[in-house]
């Protein structure tokens, strides 16, 4: 074997039919080295590309293009992926230097002159070409990419456009670093048992054992990670500890040691910068382009309609918190880490829901048969454990995906938090679905959440909202899993970002079916399936607190807009700037110290810029598609078949309107959401 190939070995598949990683071969000290080979690999190819004296046509230029990064986009995807799933201080070193390496080779693709004259020769005849509609599509998206990344530029602009995209490249991997640092950083170890007054045996038992896993002989652990903080603030009677916890929480990474502020600040002016050098007046107006939004007019008219819905509910929904604080505990002085606590509180005597009760019903293993079911019945597809194979963490498990007989992918579940893990839930893949090496390859993706995990009292029990993350992430996974495309980079959920959540988001619908529940709700000591009775209140969460809950996620949306709408320049004060910014959202009275934006990965290390919104917009197409699910039946095969083929199967293969006509027959109604919350 050759020295290039001794570089890439770790990363070569596995000799069996599903061709995986073989994540035991994968060291930090190899990332580099493979990436370096890697790159050296994609820039041959592009100098072959160039130096093709044939008439560029699709094949020899617009196909060529699309392959021609094969090894890089494996093994940085690789180490991209597991910097946030499993992630060590080693692994974490080396994201500035490999980022900028592959910031580097993006420029001097996007504006090499040669490759784009070839591009736009191609562009130019498609309409000459025998070319299906794919490889149009294709096409357009690839002279869109150096349109839109610089090609048209002279060379000063060029250059200044290069040293942008190579500074980008280093700021949101250490934006992630700071936040998982600064989430791992805070403890609060309870030594007395009075302070843990409210919180249920569960919660206790969990705060135990985290406590013993980090070295405590005694005591009760809370921390920043998501399983430990939101049932303390739901629970936890002792309101100066909650007002501790959540002061903690709001300040996550703004001041101290790992603060993001000039991190967020550098990277929304570079942004700026790089959108006016592009012809754009904002990063927002730059990035909805290709969007179904289009125009930040549209996003901000969105987002003030829903605002206006939401808000009178919202404030009513608070003072009824406010009434009952005073009514219980003689509470005037009501803030936000009373919220959580309080509306536990309110669910419970009007709902007659109590969120431990539910979590009876939702062991993890039993909810991870029903989700399996539910993909069963809509889809056709099974889902068979593979014991002994490659997984890059032990308590990760890996799937062999199928739709009848045929093999639709590998799915690896990730789903315990654990201090290498990144905060929050996502879905993302180590190998897209479409041409790889020469041949239609499945997709592997893996579904990563951070989950209550079990303890040696009792076995994992999701809250409500985690069972519907993780119907959520799998709605992602999916998308990757049942694409049907040729070129991975329009497979799967490589959309437009204000469509890519209508798969994940239409999947929550089923949890509130008593149809679906039957299937894996069940009484984890009893075996009892859930009673409709419990399922019906259950169904009223839809509603309950619906313009509050809305109210929160725009806070998010408007905050996305501020940081990218308008020149940022000028900003200095980061939290003068979110007060003056999130003004008309506030609910409770401003906690000083707290900062949104420090920790917002979404926007500042994630790919939701200017497109926090697109949470909300796919909740009117979800909405709006489940409409027709429940017309027909949630499990009509004739209606998930044209999901999964008009949706699910297609990509970004044509504009995403193109293809919700094509499932629904129509444009989605505006107000279906409202419809659904109970806001109209």
């Amino acid at each position: 074997m050759s020295e290039m190939s001794e570089a890439l070995r770790p990363f070569q598949a596995a000799d069996n039919e599903y061709k995986n990683l073989v994540f035991e071969h994968i060291r930090v000290e190899h990332y580099l080295p493979a990436i370096r080979e890697a790159l050296r690999i994609a820039r041959e190819s592009l100098g072959e590309i160039k130096s093709n004296r044939e008439r560029p046509d699709f094949r020899n230029t617009v196909e060529a293009l699309e392959t021609s990064g094969e090894d890089l986009n494996l093994t940085a995807g690789t180490y991209f992926n597991l910097f946030n799933a499993h992630g060590s201080p080693e692994h974490h070193a080396l994201a500035g230097e490999i980022s900028s390496l592959i910031a580097e080779y993006e420029s001097d693709l996007s504006l090499d002159e040669e490759l784009f004259e070839r591009v736009r020769t191609v562009y130019d005849t498609r309409g000459e070409q025998d070319l299906s509609p794919e490889q149009s599509r294709l096409t357009e998206t690839v002279y869109r990419g150096f349109t839109r990344n610089g090609a048209l530029l002279n060379e000063a602009d060029k250059a200044r456009l290069r040293e942008i995209d190579r500074e980008l490249a280093t700021l949101g991997p250490r934006f992630s670093q700071n936040e998982l640092a600064a989430t791992n950083a805070f403890e609060l170890l309870l030594k007395d048992e009075a302070e843990l007054e409210g919180l249920p045996v569960t919660v206790r038992e969990a705060a135990a054992h985290a406590a013993r896993r980090k070295g405590y002989e005694q005591g009760w652990l809370i921390t920043l990670q998501a399983p430990s903080i939101k049932p303390f603030l739901t629970y936890s009677a002792r309101r100066e500890l909650r007002e501790k916890v959540l002061r903690a929480q709001n300040a996550k990474a703004y001041g101290g040691e790992y603060d993001n502020q000039g991190i967020l600040k550098r990277i929304v002016r570079l942004r700026h910068e790089r959108a006016r050098l592009l012809g754009h007046a904002g990063h927002a107006e730059y990035v909805l382009v290709e969007r179904m939004a289009e125009t930040p007019a549209a996003v901000t008219s969105f987002l003030d309609r829903l605002l206006e819905a939401s808000r009178p509910s919202a404030e009513r929904e608070v003072r009824d918190l406010r009434e009952l604080a005073r009514e219980v505990d003689g509470l005037e002085d009501f803030q936000g880490w009373d919220a959580s606590y309080y509306t536990e509180l309110l669910k419970q005597r009007r709902l007659k829901l109590d969120e431990e009760e539910l979590r009876r019903y939702f062991k993890l293993e039993n909810v991870l048969e029903g989700l399996f079911e539910v993909a069963a019945r809509l889809y056709g597809l099974s889902f068979r454990r593979l014991e002994g194979f490659s997984v890059y963490h032990e308590e990760v498990a890996a799937y062999d995906v199928r739709l009848g007989d045929r093999h639709m992918g590998l799915l690896y579940l990730d789903l315990f938090p654990r201090e290498t893990k990144q905060s929050g839930a996502w879905a993302a893949s180590f190998l897209s679905q479409g041409l790889y090496r020469g041949e239609l390859r499945r997709p592997h993706v893996s579904m990563v959440c951070n989950f209550t995990p079990s303890t040696p009292e009792r076995p994992s029990l999701l809250r409500y909202e985690e069972v519907r993350t993780l119907f959520h992430e799998f709605g992602h996974a999916l998308h990757a899993l049942l694409s049907e495309c040729r070129y991975q980079a329009l497979s799967g959920p490589h959309v437009y970002w204000d469509f890519v959540e209508l798969p994940s988001q239409i999947m929550e619908n089923w949890i509130l079916d008593q149809e679906t529940l039957n299937l894996f709700a069940r009484h984890y000591e009893t075996g009892e399936t859930i009673p409709p009775e419990l399922v019906t209140r259950m169904r009223s969460l839809r509603s309950f607190m619906a313009g509050y809950n809305t109210l929160r996620q725009l806070r998010f949306g408007f905050l996305d807009m501020a940081w990218h709408l308008e020149d940022p320049g000028e900003v200095e004060d980061t939290e003068a700037f979110e007060r003056e910014k999130l003004d008309r959202t506030l609910l409770f009275p401003e906690i000083p110290g707290s900062l949104i934006s420090s920790s917002f990965s979404h926007i500042f290390a994630g790919g939701y810029s200017s497109g926090y919104y697109s949470y909300k917009w796919a909740e009117v197409l979800d909405a709006d598609a489940f409409e027709l699910f429940k017309e027909r039946g949630i499990f009509n095969r004739e209606v998930a078949e044209s999901f999964r083929v008009q949706v699910l199967s297609r990509g970004n293969s044509a504009h995403p309107m193109e293809l919700y006509l094509a499932f629904r027959g129509r444009k989605p109604d505006p107000e279906a959401l409202l419809r659904r919350c109970g806001l109209l």
